[in-house]
């Protein structure tokens, strides 16, 4: 026993810390510490803390004034170890500052680690080392721990190893700050060394199919090939596990139901490339043998083993097998289906496996039918412009109605359908009642903008630069007109169609047209309602004589929706009237002097069930349209046959949409067009004739009711077969043409859909009916891209390469560019 400062020493096994406590060199009051005492705390103080919390620190020790602890013993050294493990200090010394009795009193010294000051990237560009700078766990003024550091690391490496880089190395040097005390700045140097590519996949046991099957099967793990040009063979952990759970999907598909990954390894084979060998059992391949149904009143056993199309002998596919029973992705019935179509929202079908005799196996579908439900409330959330009634209406899903899966599908596809909503965050919530056979439903939307400008500018020919500008309100509302307080900026919200367009080039040509569309006519029926008007000026330029041509014109119609022979179906009615005036202006050949004009009956019959009319996925269109005037030269003799146009017109148009497999959709349409007269006696006009190529835009000649119909890898309108030097340019009086086209939905978007496309086509456009030959088809293939913007509508490129040449164009190139404005079915 000695009157000098002792010292205590605990050495914490922490890494490479060391702790230390130690009686204060004031202190003389003598300690045995070969015979521990008893001792209470007086008093707890805390010094060298200069931006942490002494009060905090005491109470993270676990030590309080009062409390009674051993020294020497376990209670200081337990302290010590619970402030070093918040890592935040860098030292921790204990000491004895006073004893009185059994009171001791202590003094926590400190050493506080460093706060981060800054930090910097070396060895990396400036792109990616700011890409970094919003991964790493670095932020100024915090406290640098090792754990900070370590974090910082496997961040840095985490991102290189996403990019293929898996021999990425991090080293961290800390440098104390010149500004600020207590700081450091880090430097980072990174070296990312070499890409890591796969350079091989090997597969070992698997015996019904090839390597090159299985590898078909891992979509995000590739091996690294001289001719896979556009396939990333990078490696990714997370993707490799995605890719294992695909490959274990496949052999079930197959009817491997008891395929597994044995193990998978991992190896180099150089420093650039890695290779992946997994090993499988395959396990037996099975075979469905009896089905049979229990639990079913409703429907008999045949009809359900029918509806669910598997027979003896097919492969077991359990995949297949809950799709044919719960969702049918072809678009074709379901077993569910069958019953929630009748109301019967409750029921249940569970596949039971209930003997496996070989490599055959017996199932028993129990079937829980339930009671069917009624539709309590209906509800919709998330229109903050479009009114509750504009969506409530196209609704098929209504209260005290049985409740349909597929009418609640169709609602959807009838609000996808308005162009109001982004059609892929529509909602479809039932909501059961058990307790008293209701479901609720609640229809959630995403407004998108809808409402299109136009302002751009084009070449016309002989007239020069046209400028165009319109506007097309797609959602407008006139009841609220006249409430100041709805003009944000304009009215909206009921669904209604306003459309304006203004083309001008000076005093040369000026076009104007004007329309308005009620979709719902008095409110209780799908039946719309359109009135148009335009106006048409035309001059010749620097002409001597008085060359104008003025177009005026008036339109009326009313659509509705049929119900048979299926409530797809829909018939439209117009009747338009246009006025050509002609003042010396030469239309063609022997008509310059006097007026036309047209009165013309317009009946569409269609059929549209598409899904999703911005990328339809699946569904079809099809309409027939016949435009028809009076037959005045079967009511009189006409000594002036363009005093009162005379034609009869007759368009068919069908697209088909096959979803091949997620975003890849497969587009078929066939077009149809034929003019013609009432009596064989009567000459064919120029008007309402057909001009075949290019992209389909109308030129400087809609005034005549031209139809300009797209054929891509051809100019535009030079497609024509016709021996009458006069009416070459008017245009054929019959076409045809034929487009298969696949398309790849890139970005789902609204602000901006974007899909890829390939196509091939063919088409023809006669100038009369003795040359008319549908087989005699001008070809063309290509690819293209279009980008659906609410505010601008459907913009697109197109480049097309022609298959055959023209009569006369040898020497035409075979490739061109077309760009596309607008949705064209045609």
């Amino acid at each position: 026993m000695t009157r000098c400062i002792w010292v205590l020493v605990f050495l914490f096994i922490t890494g490479t810390a060391s702790s230390q406590v130690q009686t204060s060199p004031s202190q003389t009051q003598s300690i045995d510490y070969a015979q521990p005492q008893q001792y209470k705390i007086g008093g707890i103080t805390v010094s060298g803390a200069n931006f942490l919390d002494p009060t905090a620190i005491i109470s993270v020790s676990g030590l309080k004034v009062g409390d009674e602890i051993t020294v020497p013993g376990e209670d200081i050294s337990r302290a010590i170890q619970k402030l070093w493990e918040q890592g935040i200090l860098g030292d921790v010394e204990v000491f004895i500052t006073k004893i009185e009795g059994d009171r001791i009193w202590l003094n926590f010294s400190l050493k506080e680690r460093p706060r981060l000051a800054d930090y910097s990237f070396s060895g990396i560009g400036k792109s990616q080392a700011d890409a970094l700078k919003g991964k790493v766990p670095l932020q100024k003024g915090k406290i640098v721990t090792d754990a900070v550091l370590n974090s910082t690391r496997n961040a840095i490496r985490k991102y290189y190893n996403e990019k293929s880089y898996l021999n990425a190395k991090v080293n961290i040097k800390q440098s104390p700050s010149t500004t600020l005390p207590n700081s450091v700045v880090l430097d980072i140097t990174v070296d990312k060394g070499d890409k890591v590519k796969i350079g091989d996949i090997e597969f070992v046991g698997n015996e019904a199919f090839s390597d090159k099957k299985l590898q078909r099967q891992l979509k995000k793990t590739k091996e690294k090939r001289f001719y896979k040009i556009f396939t990333s063979s990078k490696f990714q952990k997370d993707e490799f596990e995605n890719d294992k759970e695909a490959l274990i999907s496949f052999y079930n598909s197959e009817g491997y139901r008891d395929a597994t990954i044995v193990s998978d390894s991992i190896y180099r084979i150089s420093d650039d490339r890695l290779g992946i060998k997994i090993t499988v059992d395959e396990g037996n391949r099975y075979y469905y043998r009896n089905i049979t149904w229990n639990g079913n009143y409703i429907y008999d056993d045949a009809y359900l083993s029918r509806v669910l199309g598997i027979e003896k002998g097919d492969v077991y596919n359990q995949q297949e097998l809950e799709k044919r029973l719960t969702y049918n992705p072809t678009g074709g019935i379901d077993v569910s289906a069958l019953y929630q179509n009748d109301g019967y929202l409750f029921s249940n079908i569970e596949p039971v496996e209930v003997a496996i005799v070989g490599d055959s196996i017996d199932l028993e579908m129990r079937v829980t039918e339930g009671p069917q439900a009624t539709i309590n409330k209906v509800t919709v959330s998330g229109n903050d412009k479009t009114s509750d009634h504009v969506i409530l209406r196209e609704l098929r899903t209504l209260p005290g109605q049985k409740y349909s899966r597929d009418d609640l599908i169709r609602s959807r596809n009838e609000l996808a359908a308005l162009g109001y909503f982004d059609p892929e965050q529509i909602g479809l919530a039932p909501v059961p009642n058990p307790a008293d056979g209701t479901v609720d439903i609640n229809y959630s939307v995403v407004e998108r903008p809808n409402d299109q400008i136009s302002l751009s500018g084009g070449w016309g020919g002989p007239i020069g630069a046209v400028g165009t500008v319109g506007l097309t309100l797609n959602n407008f509302s006139t009841r609220k007109l006249f409430n100041l307080s709805e003009w944000r900026p304009i009215p909206s919200g009921d669904g209604q169609r306003l459309s304006l367009n203004v083309q001008a080039n000076g005093k040369y040509f000026q076009s104007y047209s004007l329309s308005f569309t009620e979709p719902w006519l008095g409110g209780r029926k799908r039946n719309s309602f359109t009135v148009s008007l335009f106006k048409t000026v035309r001059r010749i330029p620097n002409s001597e004589l008085d060359q104008r041509l003025n177009v005026d014109g008036a339109s009326i119609s009313l659509g509705r929706r049929l119900n048979w022979p299926d409530d797809y179906f829909y018939m439209n009615h117009s009747l338009s009237y246009n006025r050509y005036k002609l003042n010396n202006y030469q239309l063609f050949q022997g008509f310059d002097n006097g007026v036309s004009n047209s009165i013309s009956f317009v009946n569409t019959v269609g059929r549209s069930s598409i899904d999703n009319p911005t990328y339809p996925r699946r569904g079809s269109q099809i309409s027939l349209s016949v435009n028809l005037t009076p037959p005045y030269s079967l009511l009189s003799d006409r000594k002036d046959q363009y005093e009162y146009i005379e034609f009869n017109k007759w368009m068919f148009d069908a697209s088909y949409f096959i979803n091949l497999a997620g975003n890849l959709v497969l587009n078929a349409r066939a077009h149809f067009g034929f003019l013609g007269t009432y009596s064989s006696d009567e000459e064919i006009g120029p008007f309402e004739r057909f001009k075949l190529g290019g992209s389909g835009l109308g030129g400087a000649n809609i005034f005549v009711g031209t139809e300009f119909i797209g054929l891509r890898g051809y100019d535009d309108e030079s497609v024509v077969n016709n021996d009458n030097p006069t009416l070459r340019s008017a245009g054929g009086v019959a076409y045809d043409k034929f487009v298969l086209e696949a398309r790849y939905l890139i970005s789902p978007n609204p602000a901006a859909t974007i899909y890829g496309l390939a196509f091939v086509e063919a088409g023809n456009n006669f100038g009369s009916y003795e040359r008319f030959n549908p087989f005699k088809l001008y070809r063309s293939t290509g690819v293209g891209a279009r980008i659906f913007m609410a505010a601008f509508g459907m913009l697109g490129f197109d480049y097309g390469w022609r298959l055959d040449t023209l009569p006369g164009g040898e020497n035409d190139k075979r490739g061109m560019f077309h760009f596309i404005i607008g949705q064209q079915i045609r």
